[in-house]
């Protein structure tokens, strides 16, 4: 009766956040507005559905994203900086123009040579992920057990990996990790499917988002409270690429030790920045999602990946005591995986990209920076082949689309053979 009441309070509870909008949630927190730049906040779950009468973990397997970090390239900074730079030099920008060049300024001169790097923020995310990991499930990690960890060659993939591991090892000093970053991996951890990636963005899905970029641009608002010259922004200003490029600067200091020097979030109302979000997640949708327009299947560029997850599952499946799988990898692979296998409805297909947030799909609730899912397995002891699994996106509880008797939990035979069939009939 006990377990009854706490998975329907657990349930109620899921339920009522998933009744707020993204457009509630952004004006509750505009941090949400970053989209995949927004910093990990943690599990909203603290209590976990107890696993059925006699069932215990035994395995767990991983996709993270790396934790927080700077914006990936120079020019993210260079671009918004020079512009108004030059601006400045020729007296065109306001008051409030000054100030905003030289907050940029600062975030510039932070970031130099760290482009793209693991931060502070984005190390502790990666150790207290690692630190629930143990704590929630320790049947996993003790005893005589070798946890294998892998990586993109990416210096913050690598870095959130060993924050992960360090962690881990400071809990459980005893287990053995083996780890490694090597390109050998790459055709899993880090996919590049030219073929598919060639029709994404197709003519059609660029008309059609061209009537989105229009219907939520601001920029003429930004650029008169920055530049006192209108004439010179139209001549000399690409005011839509800086409104742009100075949003994901605002976006990015939340990642950032900076965000306790500067914000750079004055500058936009609460509603210009879902408006901002907004786009971005369309656009994430057609660029990751089952997108009809562009043909619905660039979810499987990670189709190697899920397969490896699901035979380095089988195999150790039949370990009396096998050791998590851990992989440490990008946003741009773990948003099209959680498409192809449907975790939390993110397989969903609709032609009308402009509403995808108001049927669930929304990025930052998948992919902040230190993003995860993690799949436990279940099972009474090594002889019971009715194996369980688990599965939590960012450390909450989240669902599947295969039937179960057991929700949470989902038979994993019923979950093996439902994805091994759609891999297998997959048509490039």
């Amino acid at each position: 009766m006990k377990q009854v009441v706490i998975t329907i309070f657990l349930l109620c509870a899921a339920i009522g956040l998933q009744a707020q909008t993204a457009y509630e949630e952004i004006m509750k927190d505009i941090h949400k507005s970053a989209g995949y730049h927004y910093a990990y906040p943690g599990p909203s779950q603290a209590h976990l559905t107890p696993a059925p009468v006699g069932k215990k973990p035994f395995y767990l397997s991983h996709y993270g994203r790396h934790g927080s970090r700077h914006c990936t390239k120079e020019d993210r900074y260079d671009v918004p900086y020079m512009m108004l730079a030059k601006a400045d030099s020729l007296g065109k920008l306001t008051a409030l123009g000054k100030d905003v060049l030289r907050r940029v300024g600062i975030m510039r001169d932070d970031a130099y040579g760290r482009w793209g790097e693991l931060t502070a923020i984005g190390a502790k995310q990666q150790r207290q992920i690692a630190r629930r990991m143990v704590e929630r499930f320790p049947e996993v990690f003790e005893g005589d057990r070798t946890l294998d960890a892998k990586s993109t060659t990416v210096v913050r993939c690598i870095l959130s990996m060993e924050n992960a591991l360090m962690q881990i090892s400071s809990m459980v000093p005893l287990l053995r990790i083996h780890h490694d970053a090597s390109n050998h991996d790459t055709y899993y951890m880090v996919y590049d499917d030219k073929p598919l990636k060639a029709h994404r963005m197709d003519s059609t899905v660029k008309a059609r988002l061209k009537v989105y970029e229009d219907k939520y641009d601001h920029s003429e608002t930004l650029m008169k409270a920055l530049f006192n010259d209108m004439d010179y922004v139209n001549r000399e200003v690409d005011g839509r690429k800086l409104a742009n490029a100075i949003f994901e600067l605002a976006s990015n200091l939340q990642d950032t030790e900076t965000c306790r020097k500067i914000t750079l979030y004055d500058l936009f109302t609460d509603e210009e920045l879902y408006d901002h979000w907004k786009l971005q997640n369309m656009q994430w949708y057609v660029k990751y999602g089952r997108c009809p327009l562009n043909g619905g299947k660039q979810p499987y560029a990670q189709r190697h990946l899920l397969r490896k997850m699901i035979e380095e599952a089988d195999s150790c499946i039949r370990l009396e005591r096998p050791g998590p799988s851990l992989r440490y990898g990008h946003d741009s692979v773990l948003m099209p995986l959680l498409s192809l296998m449907g975790v939390n409805n993110y397989g969903l297909v609709t032609e009308n990209v402009e509403n995808v947030d108001k049927k669930g799909w929304i990025n930052y609730k998948a992919v902040a920076m230190g993003g995860n899912l993690q799949l436990v397995f279940y099972r009474s002891n090594p002889q019971d082949e009715d194996v369980l699994v688990q599965v939590l996106l960012n450390e909450n509880e989240a669902t599947l689309p295969i039937k179960t008797d057991d929700a949470p939990y989902y038979h994993w035979s019923d979950v093996r053979d439902y994805y091994l069939k759609m891999l297998d009939e997959y048509q490039p």
